[in-house]
């Protein structure tokens, strides 16, 4: 009688854990490469001067306040916000205009065709080939200064790169430029998911095309909006390579981003115990965008 009871109990329990035992090596490099570095970093930043003494004392949360109540740290809050925001702002307008271009039918399908490829080179370059494209264009003496002064844009020639007040703009303009094809390729994608049928009857209906794309077109993409924007905003927020390769967060720290911040922190002052601080405050950030972007994605399934 006994035997008859355990065995169901015991099949149910083996074909629960069957699915993790397939996934484990997996699981276990995961916690090796992500969960332990991650416990390490918070360690850290409960410790007081770690990896430059032997000996290290317990300070609780001394190092948070410090960073916290730090200049910089607020500034580069500051730029990083900024920066996030117009990116996924203009990251959605520019990849949104782009994608009903190449979804028009009034474009011969071979332009369109080129148009694509064309469209998405930005996003197949690496950081660091984006970084030295734009510091040459980006130059004083380079083809965009001379362009602008030809056409009465600007008076002369514009430190885009080392102007205190201009170079967070010019940063982020990099950054748009880098970062639309992936809202482009997603919203083209939806786009074309969206049945002929609705427009069709938003014509009979007398609509014309703002009121189509208000009342259909933008309704219908809202779910791919929604998450391809949490997401871009979690990526830009922890970017590092782009700010790094052309201002270094400088000048002045007009450019300082909480990456670039952190990483000063660790290799330039050697404050290992306020960088980790600073990393574990980053990671709140994105678990926190991370958290919407989860329950998004359970109410759509």
């Amino acid at each position: 009688m006994t035997v008859s009871v355990h065995a169901p109990i015991s099949r149910k329990v083996k074909r629960a854990l069957a699915p993790y035992s397939y996934q484990a090596l997996t699981i276990v490099l995961l916690a090796m490469l992500m969960l332990i570095p991650i416990i390490t970093v918070v360690r850290f930043s409960l410790l007081d001067n770690v990896i430059m003494t032997r000996h290290s004392s317990f300070v609780g949360l001394q190092n948070y306040l410090t960073v916290i109540t730090d200049d910089t740290f607020r500034v580069s809050v500051g730029n990083t916000l900024y920066f996030t925001v117009m990116s996924v702002i203009f990251h959605l307008v520019v990849g949104m205009g782009f994608a009903l271009l190449l979804n028009s039918r009034s474009i011969n399908p071979v332009i369109r065709s080129i148009l694509r490829v064309f469209y998405i080179m930005p996003w197949v370059f690496t950081a660091t080939i984006i970084a030295i494209i734009w510091r040459l264009l980006l130059d004083p003496l380079s083809i965009v200064n001379y362009v602008l002064k030809a056409v009465r844009v600007i008076g002369g020639n514009v430190e885009w790169f080392s102007s205190p007040t201009v170079a967070i703009h010019a940063l982020t303009f990099v950054n748009i430029w880098a970062g639309y094809p992936f809202y482009m390729v997603s919203l083209l994608a939806g786009l074309q998911g969206i049945p002929n049928e609705l427009y069709e009857a938003a014509i009979i209906d007398g609509a014309n095309e703002p009121q189509k794309f208000r009342h259909i077109t933008v309704p219908q993409l809202m779910p791919i909006i929604l998450s391809i924007a949490m997401l871009d905003f979690i990526w830009t927020m922890q970017v590092f390579p782009l700010v790094w390769m052309t201002t270094g967060g400088g000048p002045i720290h007009a450019t300082e981003m909480l990456g670039t911040y952190t990483y000063k922190l660790a290799f330039s002052t050697f404050k290992f115990s306020l960088a980790s601080a600073s990393a574990v405050i980053i990671l709140i950030l994105s678990l926190s965008v991370a958290f919407f972007y989860v329950r998004h994605q359970k109410a759509r399934a």
